[in-house]
Order: structure tokens, then sequence, then C-alpha cells
């Protein structure tokens, strides 16, 4: 029987010129599998007849821009996951999914290896070939560009040479990956940290110094999913598209970091997310509202914890399995609209409502209607600061003593 290999397909010059290049070093039959995860760009269909004609047996292609939204990008939203404090996930997030297609596919026919076209100093290579380990452990890994030093310069050669259906003259200055949930951009003359980007970087949102109407918008909740825009129902992916559209042009989410890489390596990332930044806001605000102190500080760390995992290729872990449930219990009461003012840039919540909201106007009010006993509140007081009073009478004794 022959061999086979399955190749995450992008439709561009690396991966067109693997489905050949991997059939000649290996001898194997190759698989290409597409994923749309709302990157844009070209027809699914399109791709699909190009990965034939540069040499595959099977191609694959799969609309899977629902199944992102509901299952990647949702419960990064109510893990409120931000790396770094910052950065919204939307690479780290599209990559389980493409391994789940992968794994898949190669089941599906009867390939033994997985290839992919990552490089050796990028996160992508771990996220890939960890997730393949954890939900096929039997499958190979193969990565041409890192094992094999395939330069762009030689896969410019070999298509030019095989007379592949492919553009190599154009090239970007930018390394570029994008999907529904954000766009990152790097290299060029990025890789100077001191250089500021300039806004031929940008492509999701407007130059947020540019004076323009502010827009509003209500977003709605339930159980940290949202559901609706302005009253209007939603379903997730519909819920980031429109505010891709609506806070990117108010070029709200624009992220310029250098960022702590797994491999240990810094790198300086643009990146720009728009839709995700607005809902990322907006849940948070509504969970200020709706989620119990003790519950919302516990919260904190398993978001930065979560995210971690994430970025750091774990989806498929037992941690992150567990972390899930955490999250999933704590939405129970996340019901509810917040406003938002989306403009110059920012996302600034002005206004929120909810029936499981845990603020109370009586207990907060210093005006007429106040139900706060403040009496209570010296006795609380004394014994809250209890210890550490008895902690600084020891420091005074023992210092008194020369001890």
């Amino acid at each position: 029987m022959t061999n086979r290999v399955v190749l995450a397909y992008s439709g561009g010059l690396d991966t067109s010129v693997g489905i050949g290049w991997i059939g000649e070093e290996t001898g194997a039959e190759v698989i290409a599998v597409a994923v749309d995860v709302g990157q844009g760009g070209e027809d699914l269909e399109e791709i699909r007849k190009r990965a034939l004609a540069c040499g595959a047996v099977e191609a694959v292609v799969a609309d899977a821009r629902d199944e992102f939204a509901e299952q990647y990008c949702l419960p990064a939203l109510q893990a409120d996951a931000l790396y770094m404090d910052r950065y919204p996930l939307l690479s780290a997030l599209s990559r389980p999914l493409i391994v789940k297609h992968l794994v898949r596919a190669a089941k599906q026919h009867g390939a033994s290896t997985v290839a992919h076209g990552c490089t050796g100093k990028g996160n992508d290579q771990v996220r890939f070939e960890v997730g393949i380990q954890a939900l096929a452990p039997e499958l190979t890994c193969l990565a041409p560009v890192r094992d094999f030093a395939w330069t762009r310069d030689k896969a410019i050669q070999y298509a030019e040479e095989h007379g592949l259906p492919i553009e190599t003259s154009k090239r970007s200055p930018y390394s570029i990956d994008q999907n529904v949930w954000g766009r990152a951009v790097e290299t060029g003359f990025l890789e100077d940290i001191w250089n500021g980007p300039t806004e031929d970087v940008y492509a999701y949102t407007a130059n947020p110094a540019e004076p323009r109407e502010a827009d509003e918008v209500v977003v709605r909740f339930a159980n940290g999913v949202p559901v609706a825009l302005d009253g209007k129902p939603v379903s997730v992916l519909q819920a980031i598209q429109e505010l891709n559209a609506r806070a990117g042009a108010q070029g709200v989410g624009r992220l310029d970091i250098v960022e702590d890489r797994l491999v240990g390596i810094k790198s300086r990332e643009v990146y720009e997310a728009p839709g995700a930044t607005a809902l990322l806001t907006a849940h948070a605000e509504l969970e200020n509202v709706t989620v119990e102190r003790d519950l919302a500080r516990f919260k904190r760390s398993v978001s930065q914890r979560w995210s971690e995992l994430v970025y750091d290729g774990l989806w498929f872990s037992p941690l992150k399995d567990a972390l899930d449930v955490f999250i999933a219990k704590s939405q129970e009461h996340v019901t509810g609209e917040v406003r938002m003012t989306l403009h110059g840039g920012r996302a600034v919540p002005t206004g929120r409502r909810s029936d499981a909201s845990l603020y109370d106007f009586h207990l907060a009010t210093y005006d007429e209607g106040d139900v706060f006993d403040q009496s209570l509140a010296k006795g609380f007081v004394q014994l809250w600061g209890l210890p550490s009073k008895i902690a600084a009478r020891r420091a005074q004794r023992v210092e008194g003593s020369g001890g």
C-alpha cells in the first residue's frame, strides 16, 4: 500500500510546492487539507483545484468558520483570554481546529504522516505537532521548511521549474496570518522594534486618529454567549463579523507588542482584532456586574493560565480540559446587556444591565434609599485588620528586645 501524507494546505507558495516536494522526497501520495477559519481571500474551490493541479491525489476543503467561532473563539471569550494580558490568541486558537481536521483526514485516507509548513522559530510547529500527538499519537510529523531548510528562494525555483499554477513574483514584506478572530503581522521592517507600524500594515482596522462619528452598540449575552447586537439576534460568528466591521471602522483592536514566544525568543508582533477586542471588553464588563467577587478573583488567575496553555499549544491537555469546566461554571449568570461606544481606537462601556446583576443600588448609593448599615463597618474593619495589627506589635516587641 502506498504511503500517504496529509499536508496542511493554505494555497500559497510554500505549501503548493510542498505537495510535489514531499512526494519526490518520500515517495508518498499527498492529501492536501485546507480549512476556512474566516481568513478571507480565495474561494475554497479554487484552493482545492490548485492543490490537485500541484500534484495532490486528494484535496479536502472545509468551511469551519462557525465551528471556529463557536468551539474556539467563544471559549476564549468566556475565559477572557489574553496572553501577556494583551494578545487575544487569534493564531493560537485556529491551530487546534486545523489539527483536528488534519487528523480526521489522515484517518479517513489512511495516512501515516501529517506535514505542515512551519519554521523552527515559531510557536505553530509546537501547536501542530503537540496537538497531533494528543489526538493521534500513532501519526508522525513532517516539517519541510524546518527539517530540510526549505527556503523561499528554493520554493520559487521549484515552482518555476515544475510549472506550478502559483504566483511566485508577488511577495509581501510581511508575514501575515489571519482569521475571523483577528490578524497577525510580523517580519520585514517590523523586526526593528523601534520602527513604528505604518498604515499599510493594517487591513482590519481604519486609522483611529482620523475624525469620524462614534458608533454605539449594545451587546447582549446569554450565559456568556453573545446572542444579539442592538437587539438583533446573531450567531457567534455573526457577532464577531459585524463587530469586526463596526469596531474596525473605528480603529479598535490594534496592538503592537514584543511577545514571549514559547521557543524562548522575544518577537515583535502587530495584531488587529476589532471584533475580538469589542467582545472581550463587553464580556468582561458584564462579568463585573454578574460574577461574585471571590469567583471573579480566582477566574483572573484561571484566565491567565488558560491563555498560556492555548498559546503554548496545549489545547488538548488535561489541565486545559479541567479549566474549561471551571470557566463554563463561571458563565452561569453572565446574562445581560452592555452598551459600548466605539470611537478613536477604543471600545468603552457606557452602560450595563442584567436580571442576574449583583449590583444593588440601595446598598451602593450614598443618597436617599441607602440600606447599608454603616454601624457594622467599625467592628468589621477592626477584625479584618487584627492579624496585621498583631504582627506589627510582634515586630515592635522583637525589635525592642534586640531579637
